[in-house]
């Protein structure tokens, strides 16, 4: 039977592959109900807390090697050395390894757009077009339509490897799943009940949201929280200007920080000036081609000045990431856009291709999707190279937009587990905004049955988590793959 996903996915039109003949499902409440039901009876809730991989688990070490291939090899070394500062940034590198696991555990048959790496320093606040700061996922580099149930283990397993670190004894850690997945097990039945509209509208304000818990909190907790808020208010492109530029011969240019940021020029010495800039020209042309009308109209209000690769996050270490300067009414006026390759997604393999040509696109399209709220510079487009002569894909966005993540080194068990609700209602309305929530809710019940169960797979892979972070060390003891570290 048709999902409300794949529904989705076949209106896109002329963006996607064509669908025509799928035609919309429109069931009824009761019947989407008796499908959850139905998933509930061949797939039990208490199932999925078995974790029991099999003997010819492809090697984690292997796995990660298979995504260099496509990556800049001179990049490798510094996201294996990020990897193995702790088991926790491991994990956060590791969405290739989960889904290959995530891949022989049960699944429910029901499916929503999918984040793909939802552990819990994916999601943090962010400026809305509406100058309003929200809380809400903003990683989507991995996201495809899939089982929902992937989503929401990554996000506990990620809690428990977090408690871990942080030295939480195993009664806190459950307590933090469970807040977690209960969270999005209620969070789910509330929109199941809800209009089409309203589950659409629905949003995480912060500063709404620090009012409600606040009594939650002893004030130190509180005050530090506000400074962290006030904190990612300043992270914007003018924050990015002072930090990342200089004038050099009376214009701003990206000032070089080799290998963590280099400008383009350093990189391609051999290519003509006029060469890149021709290519650079073209890339802007097709982006903002992507964007709606307005936003097009502003974004050719400023004019293109410098062009720098910037390694960013852990994961993501190795792709083909830049940050492109813009300058606007005059010298003073800066617009910093992250020029970020997408490649296929980790889940591709286990759940199938996307409907999207391009994998920009389809990242794009998934953030739309799921989050509530999207930067209104969100764009892609496909770049051919002529120094290689390859295609690549890539999406656009704000450099910085007022982002903030949870700084989880001295969090206490009470304070990640209000964090864990919060990422629990977040994630459970993305689902609900792609995914039959109705069906899914049914699924789910009332009870904490299917909690439990993400309790225990959860303690079970961050075993697996530190084994495969282990190996990792072993194989760069023994010279199997190059590290660089502190960087």
């Amino acid at each position: 039977m048709a999902t409300e996903v794949e529904s989705t996915r076949a209106t896109r039109g002329s963006r996607a592959k064509s669908q025509e003949s799928l035609v919309v499902p429109h069931l009824t409440v009761a019947e989407r109900a008796a499908r959850g039901k139905a998933a509930r009876a061949e797939v039990p809730r208490s199932s999925h807390g078995i974790f029991d991989p099999p003997s010819h688990r492809p090697d984690p070490v292997e796995l990660l090697q298979s995504q260099a291939e496509s990556r800049v090899p001179e990049l490798v070394p510094i996201r294996y050395g990020r990897m193995l500062v702790s088991p926790f940034t491991f994990y956060r590198g590791a969405a290739l390894i989960m889904a290959s696991d995530l891949s022989g555990t049960p699944r429910s048959g029901l499916t929503a757009q999918l984040c793909g790496d939802a552990h819990l320093s994916n999601f943090g606040v962010f400026g809305s077009p509406e100058r309003r700061l929200m809380f809400d996922l903003n990683d989507f580099d991995e996201t495809l339509p899939g089982p929902w149930e992937w989503d929401v283990k990554r996000l506990a397993v990620s809690m428990v490897v977090a408690g871990r670190d942080n030295n939480y004894n195993d009664k806190q850690r459950a307590k933090i799943v469970a807040e977690t997945v209960g969270s999005y097990r209620t969070a789910m039945r509330q929109f199941a009940g809800m209009p089409n509209l309203d589950v659409w509208y629905a949003s995480l304000d912060v500063e709404t949201e620090i009012g409600r818990v606040r009594s939650q909190f002893a004030e130190k907790q509180v005050k530090r929280t506000e400074a962290n808020l006030a904190k990612a208010r300043t992270k914007d492109s003018m924050q990015a200007f002072n930090k990342l530029t200089q004038v050099v011969d009376g214009e701003r240019r990206i000032i070089s920080d080799p290998p963590l940021i280099e400008r383009v020029e350093d990189l391609f010495p051999s290519a003509s000036a006029q060469q890149m800039m021709d290519m650079v020209h073209d890339f802007i042309r097709g982006y903002r081609r992507t964007l709606q009308t307005d936003r097009r109209v502003l974004v050719e209000q400023f004019r293109f000045v410098d062009l720098a690769r910037k390694v960013v996050g852990v994961g993501s270490v190795g792709t083909r990431a830049w940050i492109g300067l813009f300058l606007g009414k005059d010298g003073e006026d800066p617009l910093f856009l992250q020029v970020k390759e997408a490649q296929p997604s980790v889940l591709e393999e286990f759940v199938g291709k996307s409907v999207y040509s391009t994998h920009g696109e389809r990242v794009v399209a998934g953030q739309h999707l799921m989050q509530a709220s999207s930067d209104i510079f969100l764009g892609w487009h496909q770049l051919h190279n002529p120094l290689d002569g390859a295609d690549r894909d890539f999406y656009v966005r704000q450099l910085k937009d007022w982002k903030g993540s949870a700084e989880l080194e001295g969090m206490t068990p009470e304070a990640m587990a209000v964090y864990g609700r919060l990422c629990g209602w977040t994630l459970a309305r993305a689902h609900a905004r792609s995914g039959d929530r109705i069906a899914i809710a049914s699924y789910l019940g009332s009870g904490d049955v299917f909690d439990r169960a993400i309790i225990q797979f959860s303690e079970l892979y961050a075993d697996q988590n530190e084994l495969d972070h282990a190996a990792l060390a072993a194989a760069a003891k023994d010279g199997r793959v190059e590290v660089k570290s502190g960087l």
